[in-house]
Order: C-alpha cells, then sequence, then structure tokens
C-alpha cells in the first residue's frame, strides 16, 4: 500500500522545499519499480504563492500518513510573530495532523511553525544551524539539538537547513522502501546519503554576537592569545577578579566556560586553515595552540564532526588533489 505524504504549502514558503521530498521519493518509487509514495501538495488556501513570488499548486488537505511542513525565509528584520500569526489555518493544520496520528515534519525552519502548533514542547528538535538560538529561545520547552540533521522524537520529526530534507527523505525510503532502494536513489540524484551531522557547515561568523561587554572583552583576550598555553589563573588576574568569578561571569553572559570558547575558536580558525591553505595538520595545531596533533584532532573532531583530513578533503580547496594536508 502506497505511503500517503502530503506537503503543507503556505505564503512565502520555500518552493524548492515544497517540491524537494516529493520529487526524491518518485525517484524512489522508479527505482523500486511499484508506487510506492501517494504524495500531493496541500493547504488550506485555494491559492498559495511561495518564496520569490513563485506560484504552487495545491489540493486541499486531506488525511496522510506523513505530513511534511517546509520552511520559508527568516531574512533579517522579519516579525516573526506577525509572520506566524498570518499562518493561522497552517498552524491548526499541523496541529489537527498531529491529533489524528499522522507523523509531523518540518524542514528547515518549518520547526518554528511546528512550535506554533506545540508540538515541539517536551521533545528533542533541531532547525538552520543558524536559527537554532532563536528556536531555543521561541520555545524554550524543546532541546534543540543543532548538530543534528534530523530529529525524530514520538511522531515528530524536524530536519537541519534546506538540503536536509534529503536526508529526512532517504531515511523514509530507507524505512518504506528497504535500504537497497535508498542507497540507490542516493547515488542516482547525487545526495549524499552518509552525512552525520550539520556541525561541519557552521560558520560561526554568521551567528549572532552573544555576551556583555565582560564577555565579549574576555572572548577579545582569548582571540588574540590563541596559540598561548590556556591559563585561567593569567586569564582572571588580566581582568582583575577571581577565577570563580570570571567562570561565572562569563557563563552567566555567554552561556559558555572561557575553555569552551576557546576550543570554539580556536577549531575556527583552524577550519579557516584547512580550507584555503596546504599547511600540515601538524603546524595548524600549533597554531591554534595544540602542540600534540592527536588532542587537536580529537577537539576538532567533537567540535567540526570531522577529523582535520576528512574535513580537508570535504571542504578544502585543493580537495581533488591527493596527498596534500599530510
Amino acid at each position: 500500500m502506497a505511503l500517503r505524504v502530503g506537503v503543507l504549502a503556505y505564503p512565502g514558503c520555500f518552493a524548492s522545499e515544497v517540491y524537494g521530498v516529493p520529487d526524491l521519493l518518485t525517484m524512489a518509487g522508479h527505482l523500486a519499480g511499484e508506487s510506492c509514495y501517494d504524495v500531493s501538495v496541500l493547504s488550506p488556501r485555494r491559492r498559495v504563492t511561495g518564496s520569490g513570488g513563485v506560484p504552487i499548486a495545491v489540493a486541499p488537505v486531506r488525511p496522510v500518513d506523513v505530513l511534511v511542513v517546509p520552511g520559508f525565509e527568516l531574512r533579517p528584520g522579519l516579525d516573526l510573530d506577525a509572520e506566524l500569526a498570518g499562518l493561522r489555518p497552517e498552524i491548526e493544520a499541523i496541529s489537527a495532523a498531529a491529533r489524528s496520528g499522522s507523523a509531523v515534519v518540518s524542514i528547515c525552519v518549518g520547526a518554528f511553525l511546528l512550535a506554533e502548533a506545540g508540538l515541539l514542547d517536551g521533545r528533542e528538535s533541531t532547525t538552520a544551524w543558524l536559527f537554532a538560538g532563536k528556536l531555543a529561545r521561541r520555545c524554550p520547552g524543546t532541546t534543540v539539538r543543532p548538530e543534528k540533521l534530523v530529529a525524530t522524537d514520538r511522531g515528530i520529526t524536524t530536519t537541519g537547513a534546506f538540503s536536509a530534507m534529503y536526508d529526512f527523505a532517504l531515511d523514509l525510503i530507507r524505512e518504506h522502501s528497504g535500504s537497497r532502494v535508498a542507497r540507490a536513489t542516493a547515488r542516482v540524484a547525487l545526495v549524499d546519503d552518509a552525512r552525520p551531522s550539520q556541525t561541519p557547515y557552521v560558520d560561526a561568523a554568521l551567528l549572532p554576537a552573544a555576551g556583555s561587554d565582560f564577555a565579549q572583552s574576555v572572548k577579545r583576550r582569548l582571540d588574540r592569545t590563541m596559540g598561548e598555553r590556556y591559563d585561567l589563573g593569567q586569564l582572571s588576574a588580566a581582568f582583575h577578579v577571581s577565577t570563580r568569578t570570571l567562570l561565572r561571569r562569563f557563563r552567566e553572559q555567554s552561556g559558555q566556560t572561557p575553555l569552551e570558547y576557546l576550543q570554539a575558536a580556536r577549531v575556527r580558525k583552524a577550519k579557516h586553515l584547512l580550507e584555503t591553505t596546504d599547511r600540515t595538520i601538524a603546524s595548524i595545531a600549533a597554531e591554534v595552540g595544540y602542540l600534540d596533533p592527536g588532542t587537536f584532532g580529537a577537539v576538532f573532531a567533537r567540535l567540526a564532526g570531522h577529523r582535520p583530513r576528512d574535513y580537508r578533503a570535504a571542504f578544502g580547496r585543493n580537495a581533488n588533489r591527493p596527498g596534500v594536508g599530510a
């Protein structure tokens, strides 16, 4: 029996996220040799115009096994309260689908609609890494996992940014049609079916700054002295406070310890060097403050989701040249 999948289109949604999942499911059906998926684009409205003025043909909302909610343009300065208030018909449709037993899935910042429908409270979730903090602040009842590409918790699934819709679709194909069809679909579509995390794609320079003047001053000093050995006592003395006071104030204002910030800053700089230079991993490790390449590799893997060599192979400018970065 075909799995009934509905995509909920709404004003301003990303048209590519409306059609991305259905297109991959269509490929999977062809590769499986049968009609495995009954996919439709649904809306409580008669007409829908997506982002960029793209008209989207829709059918009335009907019962489905899986309801997919695409994302929208969460641009700087957008009044999110007003945006979501204008989508009450869609939010009510999402709530009704969940009550009826449908699995509900959001793509990217579609998670904000699920949060507004009350579906994320008490659940683990994810969204585009750039907006994970905003989702956590808006919906404190959910545990946001920004490193995850796909998070499923008791029938509610959320995905990371944009292309994570394909990670979800491949998971759905794997569950409904088997691993062979999922692998074949990924190969035909040139989609990576083994991505473990959003973490390698995070660009900290795009994230909003966090922390007050004190925390920002500490961060600037840590940035300047990144290549030196971390010494909490010396850092505290530089700001004329006790180590306990420094730790307390820094955490209150930034949500981190100084060491956590320093490790993230070191990895951020190392990622840039791995992407843009041919320097050895050992020399990069030393520049960002690690005399032991093994320790550097472990910290880098934990925060970036890849070992340094693998990160360079995936994101470096010379990714196709063998032997670089030994």
